[in-house]
């Protein structure tokens, strides 16, 4: 069983200099000023996970805040990180473990805020033989995107279920998951979310078996996180702090009115399925919000960052866990900062 030792994140200074400490709202208006562009590259293809995003453009609140935010999808899930770190945009969705991994190879990045609270990576199965524990893994074949921390998510649910990992048969199958699936060319998938591929599997009628990571052993994490370049996070603070507040307006507008949100994404794409859509936001939307009242929207836990930073240590996907004490702030957070 892999140990992992809980780093205690309580220095003051650290916190300090994070920004971490609530310190009362600081006042930032807009004003009468110019309306500056953002450019956001996204993640993915808009879904379910944007809809606050495209809420907060449809209704206003960017505009209201003087920034002209342009959302641009990515040619790949490895390219927002690239294309920010390369002054080609100005903001990035990514996910918390890549964003530690770019730092440690390198790249000046700082999340300034927690898109989705929760993982939504999970282990689905269907069929006659679908997965329910754990252990029932051993001797199956699992799909996954290639993605190394995916390997290791594998053999840490198999340790904590006293399974072997050496028996499991993790499959590089790309970004072909769904196919791979319902092809019966694995017996599950481990890198589906469960709010998009598992709801609309189960609209589907395909019974899914959904076994989310952080329920299984793998410390809880962001899933997705919204990222700046370390220089703006020093020189341009007010904009991000107007982001970030915009930014949760719109997600207030889904929590008031999931329509508010489904709206705003088929008038950007509208190939995407209504009904869908619909089912997905609803879905997704009590990880869009932090647990407890007295803590902001695009909070992110300095403890549970580390707790994840040290367990991708163990598992030799970093080389020290200590990348992850200025890889995020909640400075521009509303009713945060300094």
């Amino acid at each position: 069983m892999i140990r992992r030792r809980l780093l205690v994140l309580v220095l003051p200074a650290v916190l300090l200099a994070l920004g971490l400490a609530a310190c009362g709202e600081k006042k930032e208006t807009a004003g009468a000023g110019t309306t500056e562009r953002v450019n956001l590259v996204l993640d993915y293809l808009p879904n379910a996970d944007h809809a606050g995003i495209y809420a907060a453009i449809d209704s206003g609140e960017f505009r209201t805040a003087k920034l002209d935010v342009e959302p641009r999808t990515p040619s790949d899930p490895s390219a927002p990180l690239k294309l920010l770190a390369s002054g080609k945009a100005d903001l990035a969705i990514s996910y918390e473990p890549e964003l530690l991994l770019a730092r440690a190879q390198g790249a000046d990045l700082v999340s300034i805020g927690a898109l989705v609270q929760k993982p939504l990576t999970s282990i689905v199965s269907a069929g006659n033989k679908p997965i329910r524990r754990p252990a029932q893994l051993e001797g199956r074949k699992v799909g996954t995107s290639g993605i190394p921390y995916q390997d290791a998510y594998l053999r840490t649910i198999l340790e904590r279920a006293g399974a072997d990992p050496e028996r499991a048969k993790p499959i590089n199958v790309g970004f072909n998951l769904v196919p791979a699936l319902l092809t019966k060319r694995v017996d599950a998938v481990l890198g589906m979310f469960w709010n998009v591929e598992g709801v609309e599997l189960r609209r589907r009628k395909k019974d899914p078996v959904i076994l989310r990571m952080d329920e299984l052993g793998v410390p809880t994490y962001n899933e997705l996180v919204i990222v700046a370049r370390a220089p703006d996070v020093r020189e341009r603070g007010p904009l991000l702090r107007r982001f970030m507040r915009a930014l949760a307006r719109g997600h207030e507008r889904v929590r008031k009115n999931i329509e508010t949100g489904v709206d705003a994404l088929v008038k950007a794409n509208p190939d995407l399925d209504r009904d869908l859509q619909r089912a997905q936001v609803t879905a997704t939307l009590p990880v869009f919000f932090p647990t407890g009242d007295d803590r902001p929207f695009g909070y992110q836990d300095p403890r549970a960052w580390q707790r994840y930073a040290q367990w991708m240590g163990d598992n030799r996907l970093l080389t020290s866990p200590q990348i992850a004490q200025r890889a995020f702030t909640n400075e521009f957070l509303p009713g945060e900062g300094i």
